[in-house]
């Protein structure tokens, strides 16, 4: 039998150990800042400005403005996500826009506050973790603490009878908490024993693990690199810096670390809700490519959809857009044919995929023509203003404006395909009308004719490579099981001692005390593991291999006696080990 004295819930003392302090470096307290002078102030200052960097309030400050700094790239349009929605944000936008971009809003991610965020919590976690990585590795080498002298001063105690000799006892008790994976440390008359190691493994392995996602973040950025382009059916291109619309490379790309891929899009098809509430949403888009991994190489296909990206050469291509490209065929007043193909649209109406274009035909003559417009898959009159009915192109027709004079071209200052510079061009006197695929208009005054003979699809590809993408998902989950072991596993530690009691056998003394929960919750645990302890002790007893039963007592049946715990009396033969106070421990001994 065993009796298991819990004090009332008022926390227990607090253990000071021998081993290294394994908490973050807190903040420097108020009044003992570095001194200004002296010959050593710059070395002061700057010891103190590192600290408070390392420190872990530091380190969440800077975690939460990282994510709050996020906030805006996942609300507005990015340039390297989809350069598009950002030209309709600034239509939407006009005097908003301009102020969102001088702050680097559309690009949040390659901005220079954003950046400085990120280099300051990587310094931070790397000045907190890699010290404790040396301090945790010497404290797992460490052995538990020796037993205090006074074991009623800790939270859980139990007290019970052995007929066993008190090196018997302890030697059982010892082979009982290894066999429950305690790591044991035995001394004369007592035994320490110590569980639940991994907790501070686990929490090392989170903050080393989001230190691994930081640096695979920063080696894609470094190494990696994005670019855009749109793809009219019927064409292709090169994965090279001048065929790509957009380019935007790591610190350390060139132009020469491109992989030389390319893609052909054969056709492009998409299906939409035709009723219901989700009328006009888009139910499937199909872009069926063909590729090759290098020049020469065999040529393949793939069928891209949204979310299911291409990969080649460990480049990632994904499907993020789609519009109309009318066909038009141009003539100038000579009677040539200046102009013949597509010319791609941008949707400015998501549900309805109406979309704006220009035309510029900077060979004609005599004089330079251009043309600006829309595009109506399903055309409708809706109070004698055309719109778009559905996103299919069930009744196509374009509406233009027409402009001649020069366009600017050639004056040096790069110009936009999709918008018309008007400031040296006038305005034709021609009646816009809705053209269907076939029809035409003649220009006035011999200018030419301009033929609306079709319409194409274009895509719009996102093509991204990113070396540090695989390493930062095994730091992720590495950093979620590490957050899973340091919740899970608790610390906690028992201590024995075994003296001879006075008709023979001897008195084991059990303590317990819980380093990373309360008292309460390590309860449950201490008293079963008493519970086995006692039993394991009167199992040894009754085999007789260590010690004999006390006297008056058979060793079969017989119960040890048990009392609860208390500090000797001042009388006692035992008051010499009781320190003056009770709240102070009186030896290195007693310090647990």
């Amino acid at each position: 039998m065993t009796e298991v004295r819990v004090p009332p819930a008022t926390g227990h003392p607090r253990e000071a150990t021998s081993e290294p302090d394994l908490q973050a470096p807190g903040p420097v307290p108020r009044g003992r800042g570095p001194a200004p002078a002296g010959p050593f102030g710059i070395l002061q200052w700057a010891r103190w400005g590192w600290r408070q960097l390392t420190s872990m309030r530091t380190a969440l400050i800077l975690l939460f403005l990282l994510a709050l700094g996020s906030v805006p790239g996942s609300v507005l349009p990015q340039q390297g996500i989809d350069p598009q929605a950002v030209q309709q944000y600034y239509a939407a936008h006009p005097a908003l826009a301009p102020w969102l971009a001088r702050f680097s809003l559309f690009n949040v991610f390659g901005a220079p506050w954003f950046a400085a965020i990120y280099l300051l919590l990587f310094l931070s976690l790397a000045g907190c973790v890699v010290p404790r990585t040396f301090r945790l590795a010497f404290a797992a080498r460490q052995q538990p603490p020796r037993a205090p002298r006074n074991l009623s001063r800790l939270p859980l105690v139990s007290t019970m009878a052995s007929p066993l000799a008190a090196d018997a006892a302890l030697a059982a008790s010892s082979a009982l908490l290894a066999g429950k994976r305690f790591r044991v440390r035995a001394g004369d008359g007592w035994i320490s024993a110590e569980k639940g190691y991994l907790r501070e493994a686990g929490n090392l392995l989170f903050h080393l693990a989001l230190l691994a996602l930081l640096a695979a973040v920063s080696l894609g950025g470094l190494f990696g690199y994005k670019a855009n382009r749109l793809l009219v059916a019927g064409q292709s291109f090169g994965n090279t810096v001048t065929a790509l619309d957009q380019f935007r490379p790591g610190r350390l790309v060139s132009a020469s670390d491109l992989q030389p891929f390319s893609i052909a899009l054969d056709s492009f098809s998409a299906r939409y809700v035709s009723s219901g509430p989700d009328m006009g949403q888009p139910a499937a888009f199909n872009a069926y490519l063909s590729y090759q991994a290098q020049p020469g190489a065999v040529t393949q296909r793939y069928d891209l959809q949204v979310n299911h990206p291409l990969n080649v050469d460990n480049v990632k291509v994904y499907l993020i857009g789609h519009g109309y490209a009318p066909v038009f065929r141009v003539t100038d007043g000579t009677g040539r044919v200046v102009f013949n193909g597509p010319v791609p649209f941008i949707p400015v109406a998501v549900n309805s995929l109406m979309s704006e274009g220009v035309v510029k035909v900077p060979d004609a003559r005599p004089q330079q023509l251009g043309f600006a417009g829309v595009f109506l898959p399903t055309t409708v009159d809706v109070g004698g203003k055309l719109q778009s009915a559905f996103p299919a192109p069930y009744r196509p027709a374009v509406s233009l404006v027409s402009f001649a004079g020069n366009l600017g071209m050639n004056s040096g200052v790069p110009q936009s395909v999709y918008q018309l510079d008007t400031a040296g061009l006038h305005r034709l006197a021609v009646q816009p009308r809705p053209l269907s695929p076939g029809q035409s208009i003649r220009l006035p005054n011999g200018m030419g004719t301009l033929a609306f003979t079709g319409y194409r699809q274009w895509i719009s590809l996102a093509i991204t490579y990113d070396p540090g993408q695989l390493p930062a998902l095994i730091a992720a989950i590495a950093a979620l099981a590490g957050l899973l072991v340091s919740f899970l596993v608790r610390r906690r530690r028992v201590f024995l001692r075994a003296v001879p009691a006075a008709g023979g056998g001897s008195t084991v003394e059990f303590a317990g005390l819980a380093r990373t929960e309360s008292s309460e919750t390590f309860g449950a645990e201490f008293a079963e593991l008493s519970a086995e302890l006692s039993a394991a002790l009167a199992s040894a007893g009754e085999r007789g291999p260590h010690g004999t039963a006390p006297a008056g007592k058979t060793p079969s049946g017989a119960a040890p006696t048990t009392h609860a715990a208390a500090v000797p009396s001042a009388d006692s033969p035992a008051s010499a080990d009781v320190p003056p106070s009770p709240n102070l421990p009186s030896s290195p001994d007693e310090r647990e």
